[in-house]
């Protein structure tokens, strides 16, 4: 829809898109965008990957850009880029205008249409907020994330070259770098993994230093019941966490816990998929 149509617009940072976000949304009706602003630490939904998780077009403003502005200049800023506008849904706790001088309230003197302010939203007593969001991701709390997210938390990269030991002596896997995303607890967890944007696979997938070999870094993934040539683009929704990365003292140890580990997740997967 061109800027120049929407008559409604819900403003804010939008990392993670979750359930409190989603609750603006709903205040939009037909004609409606989200701007999300740009402050460089969006790491739940980096980027346009915030488009995933609505209908609504989205619409960019740098910070960079914006952050001198006055509270009534930001304002016609919106004006002038949305001509057609008449409604503004914010969260409670939004600020704009320099140095985030303006709150919610402000809007309602320097904006002449609607205002609709948002008030906290809480999903089984906890009010949701991304920085609780990355608080619990921290903590391996997958499930309780995940009902605050409204969905699997999910992180998205290109598949790498590994070691070559998986397939030799563990169980194959799929190597894959991630850049830009809020990276969960290291450890194992149970997942989906999706491989260039088509078949999505139950997984055992580990974050985390590989003690037994080189203590490097790495994010990889076992897909169940499958044997697949994995190239291109992964996709890991987590969906519990199993355990914590831990040292063993050989390859024989470390692959029968990695047994037990896709026992676990195939339970898992098996009861969400109930």
């Amino acid at each position: 829809m061109s800027n120049k149509k929407i008559e409604a617009i819900a403003i804010g940072g939008f990392d993670g898109m979750h359930a409190a976000h989603q609750h603006l949304f709903e205040e939009l009706g037909e004609k409606g965008a989200v701007v999300a602003i740009e402050t460089g630490y969006a790491d739940l939904t980096p980027g346009k990957h915030r488009e995933e998780h609505t209908h609504y077009p989205l619409f960019y403003y740098e910070l960079s850009e914006i952050k001198a502005l006055s509270g009534q200049e930001f304002v016609e800023k919106l004006t002038s880029d949305f001509p057609a506008l008449k409604k503004i849904v914010v969260g409670y706790d939004f600020h704009f205008g320099h140095k985030r001088s303006c709150t919610c309230w402000d809007l309602q003197t320097f904006f002449k249409g609607e205002v609709k302010i948002v008030d906290e939203v809480k999903v089984e007593g906890e009010a949701v907020h991304s920085r609780t969001i990355r608080m619990l991701l921290e903590k391996g709390e997958l499930e309780k994330a995940n009902l605050l997210l409204g969905y699997n938390y999910k992180i998205k990269g290109g598949v790498v070259k590994g070691q070559g030991v998986g397939k030799e002596r563990l169980v194959p896997t799929v190597n894959i770098e991630v850049l830009g995303y809020h990276i969960p607890k290291e450890g194992v967890y149970a997942s989906l993994t999706r491989l260039n944007d088509e078949l999505l696979y139950p997984s055992v997938s580990f974050i985390g230093a590989r003690h037994i070999t080189d203590g490097s870094f790495a994010i990889e993934t076992h897909i169940l019941d499958n044997e697949v040539d994995a190239a291109g683009k992964v996709e890991l929704s987590f969906l519990h966490f199993i355990r914590d990365n831990r040292a063993f003292d050989s390859f024989e140890t470390l692959k029968e816990q990695i047994h037990k580990d896709i026992d676990e997740a195939r339970k898992t997967v098996n009861f969400l998929a109930l």
